[in-house]
C-alpha cells in the first residue's frame, strides 16, 4: 500500500512539474501577426534596455538605479509601446557586446549613445537617429593639443569597439590608442596623468568634464571631427519595431516629452534642447 502511495506522489509531482514548465512558456507574451514583439513585451512590462552605466547626464547608474538623457529616451519608448516605463528593466551594456546584446536577446533595445553605422546595420536595426553628437577630445586644461591633427605621438584614451576607436585607428595612427571597455577608466587615466587625451562623443565628453571632482581640470577641444548619429537598437529582422520607435520619437517632440527628456538631463549643464530632425528618421530597413 505503502508503495502505491508514493508511486501516486511521485506521479502527482511529475504532472506539476509539467504545468510548471508549460508555464514557463507562456510568460513570453504572443505577438500578433505585423506587429512588433516589443509591443507585447512593453504590456506585460518585460521590456529590457541596454544602456550604459558610466555616462553623466546620458546613461549613469546610481546604485540600482540608472538616470540620463538615454535613460528618459527609453521611458518614452516603452510608454508608447503601451507598457508602464516604471517596470523597465535596464541592463548596463559598454560599446562591444551591444550588437551580442540584441542579437542573443539579453536585451530588447539599445539606448547607448549608439552610433549609427553601415557595419552595425548588418548586425542589428536601428531606429532614429535620436541624437547626432560630433567625436572630439578632452584634454588637460593646460594641454596644447587643439585637434586630432596634434595626436601624433600622443597617448588617446577610448573605449574598445567603439566607432571613435576605429576612427583614431584609420585617420590617426601615429596616435598611441589606449583602450578600456568604459569611458571611465579613460578619464581616470586622463586624471592622473596616463593619458594625453580621451576621445568620444563631445556630448559624453562634456558630461564627464562637468562632474564636481573634475572641475577645472579638464577641457573639451571644442573641434568635432565626425558627425555621430545615435540609433536606438533592436534585432535586425523587427522592421515593425523599428517603425514604432520612428512613430514615437516623432509624436515625443509633437507633445514635448523629448525636450522635456533633455531639460530634466543634459540640459541642466545650460545647454539648449537640440531640434530632433523627424525628416532623417528613416534608418528602418525598406
Amino acid at each position: 500500500m505503502r508503495i502505491k502511495r508514493l508511486a501516486a506522489i511521485a506521479a502527482v509531482a511529475v504532472l506539476a512539474f509539467g504545468a510548471a514548465a508549460c508555464g514557463s512558456d507562456s510568460d513570453t507574451p504572443s505577438t500578433p501577426s505585423g506587429e512588433s514583439p516589443l509591443v507585447a513585451k512593453a504590456k506585460a512590462g518585460q521590456l529590457k534596455f541596454g544602456v550604459k552605466a558610466d555616462q553623466p547626464g546620458l546613461g549613469l547608474q546610481a546604485g540600482s538605479a540608472y538616470e540620463g538623457f538615454d535613460i528618459e529616451i527609453a521611458k518614452i519608448i516603452a510608454k508608447g509601446l503601451g507598457g508602464d516605463a516604471a517596470k523597465n528593466t535596464y541592463v548596463t551594456t559598454v560599446s562591444a557586446n551591444r550588437e551580442p546584446f540584441i542579437q542573443t536577446g539579453q536585451v530588447d533595445i539599445v539606448v547607448a549613445t549608439y552610433t549609427i553605422n553601415d557595419d552595425r546595420k548588418k548586425k542589428v536595426n536601428f531606429a532614429g537617429p535620436y541624437f547626432t553628437a560630433g567625436q572630439d577630445l578632452l584634454v588637460p586644461t593646460a594641454s596644447t593639443i587643439t585637434g586630432p591633427e596634434g595626436l601624433d605621438g600622443k597617448k588617446v584614451c577610448s573605449v574598445t569597439g567603439s566607432t571613435p576607436a576605429k576612427r583614431i585607428k584609420e585617420k590617426y595612427p601615429k596616435a598611441q590608442l589606449q583602450e578600456f571597455d568604459a569611458y571611465s577608466k579613460c578619464i581616470e587615466a586622463l586624471n592622473t596623468g596616463t593619458v594625453d587625451a580621451v576621445t568620444t562623443d563631445d556630448i559624453i565628453l562634456a558630461g564627464y568634464a562637468a562632474q564636481s571632482q573634475y572641475a577645472g581640470k579638464f577641457k573639451l577641444v571644442g573641434k568635432p571631427f565626425s558627425s555621430e548619429p545615435y540609433g536606438i537598437g533592436l534585432k535586425l529582422e523587427d522592421k515593425a519595431g523599428c517603425t514604432k520607435i520612428n512613430e514615437i520619437l516623432k509624436a515625443s517632440v509633437t507633445d514635448g516629452s523629448y525636450k522635456a527628456a533633455w531639460d530634466a538631463t543634459l540640459g541642466k549643464s545650460g545647454t539648449p534642447a537640440p531640434t530632433l530632425d523627424v525628416s532623417k528618421l528613416t534608418n528602418c530597413p525598406a
